[in-house]
């Protein structure tokens, strides 16, 4: 699934919860389910409880193990929002924005959402950068006693 763009092509791409859980369904069981205990094809699907119940072992697997989606009660599609804001914007977006953009009920929960997605990115080695990479105003090495800032000089 291609990323979107523009926040209409979010919108588009995601305009139920039912279709943010295709899309995390996608990539999680490309060739369909696959139990992860016994490898099983076949399963059942829980409705009540969210989790795909393996047809021969009887376990029952959640599609967001694994994931910061996992346990919460926010709607997938608010933590779709929340990963194309924090992608998008530059200078990225504060939790009381976020919550008004995303009609969130509480700043916390703005706070919370913007939080897990930053953390997870910052620390997931599968998400190192390759190849030629842009980087505007960046600022290496060289220090001079008395002067911080953009005062000490540049490297390119």
């Amino acid at each position: 699934m291609k990323a979107p763009a523009t926040l209409d092509e979010f919108y588009r791409t995601c305009p139920t919860e039912r279709r943010c859980w295709e899309a995390l369904r996608r990539p999680r069981w490309p060739d369909g389910f696959r139990c992860p205990r016994c490898k099983g094809r076949k399963a059942h699907r829980l409705r009540a409880r969210g989790l795909w119940q393996c047809a021969t072992c009887r376990y029952q697997a959640s599609l967001t193990a694994g994931t910061p989606f996992h346990g919460t009660h926010v709607p997938l599609r608010a933590w779709f929002l929340a990963i194309f804001f924090v992608a998008r914007h530059k200078k990225g977006i504060s939790a009381l924005q976020f919550q008004r953009d995303a009609g969130l009920g509480s700043d916390k929960t703005a706070w919370t959402l913007l939080h897990e997605v930053r953390s997870t990115l910052a620390h997931n080695p599968l998400f190192r950068l390759e190849g030629d990479v842009e980087v505007d105003e960046t600022y290496l090495g060289s220090y001079r006693p008395g002067r911080n800032g953009r005062g000490v000089g540049k490297t390119r």
